[in-house]
């Protein structure tokens, strides 16, 4: 769950901003040791495309200061055994340097070189069996924009999934900034209260209301507005570690509503929960309300929510998918699993069943409600 305010928009409480009485900052230097400014000036410019803004005195330079890329560096005299380090980005980083991904300037500054749009990194798979209580797990800490996180996949599976139940206490304006996400998979389920939020190309700012769900497909720019008092919400992605990016040149909303438009093979979806209708599970006696995920992700996951009809327990069976999901949303249930304990569940606890581990559910409340995640979209049980 991410957001972002448009700089022009938003000022940061951080930064100071210009008053009739006082200076305005009107810029910014990293600073650089040389102790020889010649080469090093010469590497920044001819190695690395930097240019020459300022040098003095000219009868003997001993300070220049250089800019391009996003950044200005002042190269001036002082102890080069701490030289500092830059991260330069461009395209095809060992062809620029010829093999290599680190140059070394003149001065021992490190630069190193990296992918300007460094591909997602998708861990392998590493199943495993996940229960997590709320009870027991409820080590609240404070994540971006001031939200607070709960981890929900324990060991995220290797790396490859995370899922974060964030909850603000006081509703208000959220302190969020216009952003997007590196991702192959990323929704959020409001599980209680109400959020405001807006996203790129889908019309004016809406309110997610408990049982709604949005998916946010890869690199859609969003931001989060504002929220009533004691919002929670469920978000699960893939990978776990993924890039946050903030997008300082879109202004949200943008003025149109495109709800087919493709990002990155995905399309954006809005679940309504009042007007959704409800079908037979793959289990019998259980039946759920789809949010529509898997059509929109072209089968990668499904997104459900299920509840009892008529039945009190599943038949144990296995499944071979990628990652199968449930979170309490309301109501109790055990959760039996081959050769393990059994697991009591009520609202907000968690689990992750892993390939090929027979399972049922049991004595669940005839109010149970859980929310079902699974990639990909349709799995068989065995």
């Amino acid at each position: 769950m991410t957001e972002s305010h448009h700089l022009a928009d938003v000022a940061s409480p951080d930064v100071a901003s210009p008053d009739e009485n006082g200076p305005r900052v009107t810029g910014a230097q990293v600073v650089l040791p040389v102790d020889e400014l010649d080469p090093t000036v010469n590497f920044f410019t001819k190695r690395l495309g930097f240019r020459v803004d300022a040098i003095y005195p000219a009868d003997s330079p001993a300070v220049a200061v250089l800019s391009g890329h996003g950044l200005t560096l002042r190269l001036q005299p002082g102890d080069t055994a701490s030289a500092g380090a830059l991260r330069v980005l461009c395209h095809d980083p060992a062809a620029f340097a010829e093999g290599t991904d680190v140059l070394f300037a003149p001065n021992g500054t490190r630069v190193e070189l990296v992918d300007a749009d460094a591909p997602m990194v998708l861990p392998p798979m590493a199943q495993s069996l996940v229960v997590s209580r709320l009870a027991t797990n409820a080590d609240w800490g404070t994540g971006r924009a001031g939200m607070q996180y709960r981890d929900i996949i324990p060991g995220r599976q290797g790396g490859r999934f995370i899922g974060s139940h964030i909850r603000i206490a006081e509703g208000g304006p959220v302190p969020d900034y216009v952003h997007y996400h590196k991702v192959r998979f990323q929704m959020i389920y409001c599980h209680r209260g109400w959020v405001k939020l807006v996203y790129e190309d889908q019309g004016e700012p809406f309110v997610l209301h408990a049982g709604d769900c949005v998916l946010q497909p890869p690199e859609i720019r969003h931001r989060v507005l504002e929220s009533g008092d004691g919002l929670e919400v469920i978000e699960l992605g893939c990978p776990a570690e993924h890039e946050t990016l903030a997008d300082h040149e879109i202004g949200l909303p943008t003025g149109r509503s495109d709800p087919d438009r493709d990002f990155d093979g995905q399309r954006f979806v809005r679940h309504h929960a009042a007007t959704a209708s409800w079908q037979p599970w793959r289990a019998v006696g259980f039946q759920f309300r789809d949010i529509g995920i898997g059509k929109a992700t072209v089968g990668l996951a499904g997104v459900r929510v299920v509840r009892p009809a008529g039945a009190e327990r599943t038949q144990p069976a296995s499944h071979q998918a990628e990652f199968m999901f449930g979170f309490v949303l309301r109501g109790t249930m055990s959760l039996e699993c081959e050769g393990h304990e059994r697991f009591d569940l009520v609202e907000g606890d968690t689990f992750v069943v892993p390939a090929g581990l027979a399972h049922a559910w049991t004595e669940c409340s005839a109010d149970l409600e859980v929310l079902d995640v699974t990639l990909p979209e349709q799995i068989e049980l065995h």
